[in-house]
């Protein structure tokens, strides 16, 4: 079953109310071999580039954020249940993957203890202060932080858009099933040709 495309209501989507969030390409999620490695997910580096290039081109703020839990695994709660220990504070596997365009007046959200990058973050404060209305939304995984951060944003009435080629999952099921879901009354789902396309 294809997700449902609807066009997107471009007279709402402006370059001062719009924001790209860039979820958690961490080396835990990303490099090869890593302990959380998403099929697909070195594959998202240049597509998201073209993205970030995009936003830059029309001063759209960039969000990268971080997955990051405490030496003592005291913030994992059940998570551990589901996955390995992963995006351990002061590890390499917190860092931003290789290859992604990353400048210093990009905003980090550090700290994210759990899939939604608003619960416990400053995501929503900053996107606040923004005047953001629109969130570009792309990264790892498709059906579990990313899709868990497209209900919470939509539920919070920001518009989403989700470039079904910036975003990786596990499995092409997991990743079909969570464009699917978040296509029904989440997010506007595209492409990355699509969005860069936005304003000329």
């Amino acid at each position: 079953m294809e997700p449902l495309v609807r066009s997107f209501p471009t007279q709402k989507i402006q370059p001062n109310n719009t924001a790209l969030l860039v979820i958690d390409m961490e080396r835990d999620f990303v490099d090869a071999g890593a302990v959380q490695e998403t099929p697909g997910g070195r594959e998202l580096v240049p597509v998201i580039n073209r993205l970030i290039s995009w936003a830059r081109q029309h001063t759209v703020p960039i969000i990268f954020t971080h997955e990051m839990h405490r030496p003592d695994k005291s913030d994992y709660g059940i998570e551990l249940e589901y996955d390995p220990v992963h995006c351990l504070e002061g590890t390499p596997g917190c860092e931003l993957t290789d290859g992604l365009d990353v400048q210093p007046q990009d905003y980090r959200i550090l700290n994210k203890r759990r899939y939604d990058c608003f619960m416990g973050t400053e995501l929503d404060l900053l996107l606040r202060s923004q005047k953001i209305e629109n969130l570009v939304c792309c990264g790892v995984t498709a059906h579990v932080c990313v899709m868990s951060t497209v209900f919470t944003a939509r539920n919070l009435d920001y518009r989403v858009i989700v470039p079904r080629d910036a975003i990786a999952g596990v499995t092409i099921d997991h990743y079909t099933a969570a464009l699917l879901c978040m296509s029904d009354v989440f997010a506007y789902i595209s492409t990355a040709t699509e969005v860069t396309q936005l304003w000329g």
